[in-house]
């Protein structure tokens, strides 16, 4: 899997499962590319995408954040679907890593607890 889609999985699962909230900053695309070794440009693009289908806003000159519009009631059905797909691609991913429907809720519900 290409590393801008790895990424851009990622951030959607931080924004679907709350690591990343409504209106919290991203980090530049210089300080993300650093703190991940990866190319500028890939940040950028990832960035870019999710600009243009509404997860994400660029306030000139400010940042990039996560953005309300996505989530309002217009959006919840696509935010919902978007979280099933993520959902079924993790659970065929770790399935094909060995990995039991029971192994992962166990783990989820662990890292939830840790989370809260």
């Amino acid at each position: 899997m290409p590393l801008y889609a790895q990424l851009t999985r990622a951030i959607q699962f931080a924004i679907a499962t709350g690591k990343l909230r409504v209106g919290e900053q991203l980090p530049t695309v210089r300080q993300l590319a650093v703190e991940l070794r990866v190319n500028a440009n890939t940040v950028a693009k990832v960035y870019a995408e999710l600009e243009r289908s509404g997860i994400l806003e660029t306030r000139r000159g400010v940042g990039t954040f996560v953005s309300a519009r996505h989530f309002t009631a217009n959006h919840r059905d696509e935010h919902e679907k978007h979280l099933r797909e993520l959902i079924d691609r993790f659970v065929e991913e770790a399935g094909a890593m060995g990995f039991s429907v029971d192994d992962l809720l166990t783990n989820f519900k662990a890292g939830a607890r840790r989370s809260l």
